[in-house]
């Protein structure tokens, strides 16, 4: 039986994203799952607030329509994805009773500002008409090296973007566990998380079900980009109608993850978690030591090497001198133009390039920092 308790107190929400996982969307009891999720999102609606909807289940509505196997291909998935795509929306245009948007979104999408703010405004605008955006990555289009690659981070990418106060992500689990359940019996669930960390990291299992391409880690993964932004993250079984309900109702059966205060910046969270570095700055010792220990800014006379053809502008990994990345920031000076500075202080900048340059490498203000615990 059902046990609505123990539950955790949810903080008052005007805007969620929720993700619902392929083992839902083509799972054996599928009309049950989507229809509380579409129930969540009415009730939700009722109460005047706004709910966005990021579903997977394309490919594998297209391996149903066309009776295909597994596809082991990128064209092969890309063509399933084309398929079963309007048969995905229009399930999800019965179900929610409402006027529904597709909206498909690729990596590019959110790593280049202009394309991000787009998507921001059309994402306002469809708010605006009282419309439910029905968000799936664009399998038809995307390649690996330009793919957000599963639906668990690309929801916590889309609450970002939305400007969501929460997340929640429904799974066929009924949260974090401190241990695989699968495969020890004695494993317990982790209510509540107050910080994704290395050790939360620890706890994740393997893959999920045949049908979706997350499992936990992913999971753990888009709650951590969740988090950073100040945005609440909740895990849950939604195979079990009775948890969505009682989420409906300010109550979370299931993980917590707590939103983190202060929120790390915008910028500064768009570097870490959505930008896709276009080179490599070296730095020395005392250098690397000023970044993580001091909040300095990098200066042309901590840099040992650049590599990777970067322009001014665009975001670059930092290394220390063992080869360790150790941060990521946006580069004010090109490669070619830094390979030619490096090792040199800044008076000295203008009479080697023959023009002033900026004043530092990476500014503080445009540089975060990773965390060393985690794996």
């Amino acid at each position: 039986m059902f046990e609505l308790t123990p539950s955790i107190d949810l903080r008052p929400w005007a805007r969620a994203v929720i993700k619902v996982g392929s083992a839902l969307v083509a799972g054996a009891e599928s009309d049950a799952a989507l229809g509380a999720v579409a129930r969540f999102v009415a009730a939700s609606r009722a109460e005047g607030r706004d709910v966005v909807v990021v579903s997977s289940g394309a490919v594998a509505a297209g391996r149903a329509l066309l009776g295909a196997d597994r596809p082991k291909t990128i064209p092969e998935k890309q063509a399933l994805a084309a398929v079963g795509q309007p048969a995905l929306m229009a399930r999800w245009a019965e179900l929610l009773e409402a006027p529904v948007a597709q909206v498909l979104l690729t990596h590019d999408d959110l790593m280049h500002r202009g394309r991000f703010l787009n998507a921001r405004n059309t994402f306002a605008e469809l708010r605006a008409c009282g419309v439910v955006p029905v968000v799936n990555e664009n399998d038809t289009v995307a390649v690996d090296e330009l793919k957000v690659g599963d639906n668990d981070n690309l929801a916590a990418h889309v609450a970002v973007l939305v400007e969501a106060d929460l997340l929640v992500v429904c799974t066929d689990v009924a949260g974090l566990y401190d241990a695989d359940p699968r495969s020890n019996p004695d494993a317990q669930l982790v209510p509540v998380v107050d910080r994704v960390d290395a050790a939360t990291f620890a706890m994740a299992g393997g893959a999920g079900t045949e049908a979706g391409t997350g499992g936990m880690r992913t999971k753990l993964q888009a709650a951590e980009k969740a988090t950073a932004r100040g945005i609440d993250t909740v895990l849950l079984d939604g195979t079990a109608p009775e948890r969505l309900a009682a989420l409906a109702e300010g109550r979370v059966v299931g993980t917590l993850f707590r939103a983190q205060h202060p929120p790390l910046p915008a910028r500064k969270h768009w570097l870490l978690h959505a930008s896709t570095a276009a080179g490599r700055i070296a730095v020395d010792a005392g250098a690397a030591d000023a970044l993580r220990q001091r909040g300095a800014s990098l200066l042309a006379s901590g840099v040992v090497a650049a590599t990777g053809g970067f322009g001014r502008g665009e975001p670059v990994e930092l290394a220390d001198a063992t080869g360790a990345v150790f941060a990521r920031g946006v580069a004010r000076y090109a490669a070619h133009e830094l390979t030619r500075v490096a090792g040199h202080h800044s008076a000295e900048v203008e009479d080697v390039l023959g023009y002033a340059g900026p004043a530092v490498v990476v500014h503080r203000d445009d540089l975060v920092l990773f965390d060393s615990t985690r794996p």
